[in-house]
């Protein structure tokens, strides 16, 4: 395990945008990656996507979408889980089951999905009131409730990018999605995630001088062929957001 490492989340099938973020960082010199769950659910490659991700075998947790996966009844799923649910495998399946919900790693830090206590709830962003369902950074005080002792939490879930250093040093830093830069969605409330590009994201965490250092990567890559392929499987709302980063 090292102080020098990558973090990944929300890669949601696509496996173009996975390769070219491996490829990144590989350039980087950082040969350490966590995932931070969601890995599968979609129209792309869920099936595809499971398999590169349990041949790395990179310390992986488990999302909302994996626990949904695994306990919702098919019938009941929306598309996106569902789409996934139809393409994966029983090894696949217990790949999931085996996943945490959180990871501890070295240099004080805390691998979750959404918050240390749960990986459905949204934690650096939050629904603006007023603005059609567009997103707004949340304000420390918004952030505190959730957050733990660790000197550097890593968070993905909201697909969102941001890193929060809170007024007593404690950092939190949310990856961003590799594979979706945008979407809908009406839980709790109807809400509009957008990145405004459709790159792939995720950030790099080095320990230096004492203090966690947290960058953020955008990475562009071949997101027509994510496109194409959602089109393909009738998702026009996921084509959307592949190719421009925003919702119609």
């Amino acid at each position: 395990m090292s102080l020098h490492f990558a973090a990944v989340s929300d890669i949601h099938g696509n496996l173009p945008a996975l390769e070219a973020v491996i490829a990144d960082i590989a350039a980087r010199g950082i040969t350490q990656i966590v995932n931070l769950g969601d890995s599968l659910s979609g129209p792309l490659w869920p099936r595809e996507t499971a398999q590169r991700l349990m041949a790395l075998n990179w310390p992986t947790l488990a999302g909302n979408h994996e626990r949904q996966l695994l306990t919702i009844d098919p019938a009941e799923m929306g598309p996106t889980d569902a789409a996934a649910h139809a393409a994966i495998d029983d090894d696949i399946r217990a790949w999931m089951a085996a996943l945490p919900p959180t990871i501890e790693w070295p240099g004080n830090v805390l691998l979750c999905h959404a918050t240390p206590d749960s990986d459905d709830t949204y934690w650096l962003h939050r629904r603006r009131k007023g603005s059609h369902g567009r997103m707004r950074e949340a304000t420390h005080e918004e952030i505190l409730p959730h957050a733990s002792h660790h000197a550097l939490t890593l968070c993905g879930h909201t697909h969102m990018p941001r890193a929060v250093t809170l007024p007593d040093g404690r950092q939190i830093a949310n990856a961003g999605s590799v594979g979706l830069p945008a979407y809908e969605d009406d839980v709790p409330s109807w809400h509009v995630v957008e990145t405004g590009t459709p790159d792939a994201r995720y950030l790099s965490a080095e320990f230096v001088d004492g203090r966690w250092q947290v960058t953020l990567h955008a990475v562009a890559y071949d997101h027509e062929s994510a496109a194409r392929r959602a089109e393909a499987m009738g998702r026009a709302g996921w084509a959307q957001a592949l190719r421009t980063g925003k919702m119609g």
